[in-house]
C-alpha cells in the first residue's frame, strides 16, 4: 500500500437523499457473476499491429453519417427533444480563469442533447460533444446553438457502450486532431481524425460489453494520450498484463505505447482497474482517477505508474502492500463517479446514481473531505470540465436509459468562475 499523505483516506458520507428514483442500479452495480454481453478477441499483445491498424474509414461512410445526423436523435421517451439542441443562454456571465467556479450560478448552455458523454475544448473555447447512441459530435459554442460537425462511423451503442471519451490534441492549431473512443460491434477502439475527413483506428482491440467499457480519454501535461477502459464485465482482465481492459493506458498521439511506461513497449501504465470514466490531472501534474465499484465502494485513485489498485481482489480499502488503496470512497448509492476535473485546489466528481457534484479538496496529492453539491437538482451527472475561460461545463446523463428524462434533457450547465 502506497503511503498516505496528510488527509488520509476519505470515505465520504453524503446527506440523505429524497429518495431513489432509480429504476435499476448505477452504473457499474453489477455482479461480476452476471452474464454480460461480452466481445473483442483476447489474443491481444503489445507490438502487433493487430491492435494498431492503422485504417481509414472512407469518406462515403462520414458523408453519410452526416446526412443522416437530423434523424439520428429520435426518441419515444415522452421527453422535450425535437432532435435539435437548442441554445438556452444567450448571454453568459462573465468567468475568470484564476478565479473558482461559482456552483449557485449556473446557466444552462443547451438543451436536447442525446446521452452526452465526451467533452473536450477548442483551442477558440468552443466545446466538442459526444452523444453516445447517436454516434454525433457536436460544436457547442456558447449562446449559439449546438452544430453537428461530424458523425463517428461503425459506433455500435449498446448498454454502456457507443461514443464516449473524446480528446482535442494538444497541437490541434497545427494538427486538427480530434481523438475519440468508441465501441465498435465487436471492440472498443481509438481513431483520430479531422473534422470532415474519415477517421484512422491507432488502437483497437479493447475488449467490449454491455457493461464497463470505460471510455475516458485525455492528453496529459506530458503530451501523451491516457486512456480509461474497464473490464468489460471479465474482471480476470483487469490483472492480466496482457490485456489493454482494466488499466489505464498511455499511448503516444499515434497510438503506440508511450516511451517511459513502466514496461518498455506496452502500452498498459496502471493496472487493476474495474471500470475508469474519469481522469483528472492537478497542478504538479498528478493523475487522479475515479473509479466505479461494483457493492461496496467508488474510487478515486492516485494514479502511479505501474501499480496494481487491486481489482478483482480489493474492493476499496484493502490494506497491505500489494495493491494502492484508493484516498476517497463512497458507498456506491452515493456516487458512480464518471468525469472529474480539478480546478485550483478542487477535484469535482460527476455522480451518476448519486446525482450529485462532488467537491473534493486537494493538497499535496491529498484529498480531504467531499462535500455534495447540486444534490438530486440536475439528476445523473456524466461529464465535468474547465473551460479555458476558467467556467466549469456539466453535462447531465438522464436520457441514457438510467435516469428520469426532465424537459429540456440532456443539458449542459455552464458555472462561471469568480
Amino acid at each position: 500500500m502506497r503511503g498516505i499523505p496528510p488527509f488520509g483516506t476519505v470515505s465520504a458520507t453524503a446527506a440523505p437523499r429524497s429518495g431513489d428514483r432509480r429504476r435499476g442500479y448505477g452504473e457499474q452495480h453489477h455482479s461480476s457473476s452476471e452474464q454480460q454481453r461480452s466481445y473483442g478477441e483476447q489474443r491481444w499483445g503489445f507490438g502487433r499491429s493487430r491492435w494498431r491498424t492503422g485504417t481509414s474509414v472512407p469518406l462515403r461512410v462520414i458523408a453519410a453519417g452526416l446526412l443522416a445526423l437530423g434523424a439520428v436523435t429520435a426518441c419515444g421517451d415522452g421527453a422535450d427533444r425535437s432532435g435539435d439542441s437548442r441554445v438556452v443562454a444567450t448571454s453568459l456571465a462573465p468567468s475568470s480563469s484564476s478565479g473558482v467556479p461559482d456552483l449557485d450560478a449556473g446557466q444552462d448552455l443547451v438543451h436536447g442533447l442525446d446521452a452526452p458523454w465526451g467533452l473536450a475544448f477548442l483551442p477558440d473555447g468552443s466545446a466538442l460533444v459526444a452523444e453516445r447512441d447517436t454516434g454525433r459530435i457536436l460544436r457547442v459554442v456558447p449562446g449559439t446553438a449546438a452544430e453537428p460537425v461530424y458523425a463517428v462511423p461503425e459506433v455500435a451503442a449498446a448498454g454502456e457502450g457507443g461514443l464516449l471519451g473524446l480528446a482535442v490534441s494538444p497541437n490541434y492549431a497545427e494538427d486538427r486532431y480530434v481523438y475519440a473512443y468508441f465501441t465498435a460491434a465487436d471492440e472498443n477502439r481509438i481513431v483520430r481524425f479531422r473534422l470532415g475527413e474519415p477517421p484512422t483506428v491507432i488502437f483497437s482491440g479493447i475488449a467490449a460489453a454491455s457493461i464497463h467499457d470505460g471510455g475516458r480519454i485525455a492528453f496529459g501535461p506530458d503530451g501523451m494520450l491516457y486512456v480509461g477502459t474497464g473490464d468489460a464485465s471479465r474482471p480476470a482482465l483487469s490483472q492480466d498484463p496482457s490485456s489493454p481492459n482494466g488499466k489505464i493506458l498511455r499511448l503516444t498521439p499515434d497510438g503506440d505505447p508511450a516511451p517511459g511506461n513502466p514496461t518498455p513497449g506496452s502500452p498498459v501504465y496502471s493496472l487493476g482497474h474495474r471500470n475508469v470514466q474519469g481522469l483528472a490531472w492537478d497542478s504538479a501534474g498528478r493523475l487522479f482517477a475515479a473509479e466505479f465499484g461494483r457493492n461496496r465502494a467508488d474510487e478515486i485513485n492516485l494514479i502511479e505508474p505501474g501499480r496494481n489498485y487491486g481489482w478483482p481482489e480489493v474492493e476499496g480499502v484493502g490494506g497491505g502492500d500489494r495493491f494502492v488503496d484508493p484516498l476517497v470512497t463512497w458507498d456506491t448509492s452515493e456516487a458512480s463517479p464518471s468525469g472529474v476535473a480539478i480546478a485550483g485546489d478542487i477535484l469535482y466528481v460527476a455522480a451518476l446514481r448519486g446525482e450529485r457534484l462532488w467537491t473534493v479538496p486537494l493538497r499535496d496529492g491529498a484529498l480531504g473531505t467531499p462535500t455534495a453539491r447540486l444534490a438530486d437538482r440536475l439528476g445523473r451527472l456524466r461529464t465535468v470540465a474547465v473551460a479555458p475561460d476558467g467556467a466549469l461545463w456539466l453535462t447531465t446523463s438522464n436520457t441514457d436509459g438510467r435516469g428520469d428524462v426532465r424537459a429540456g434533457d440532456d443539458r449542459i450547465v455552464r458555472f462561471p468562475a469568480r
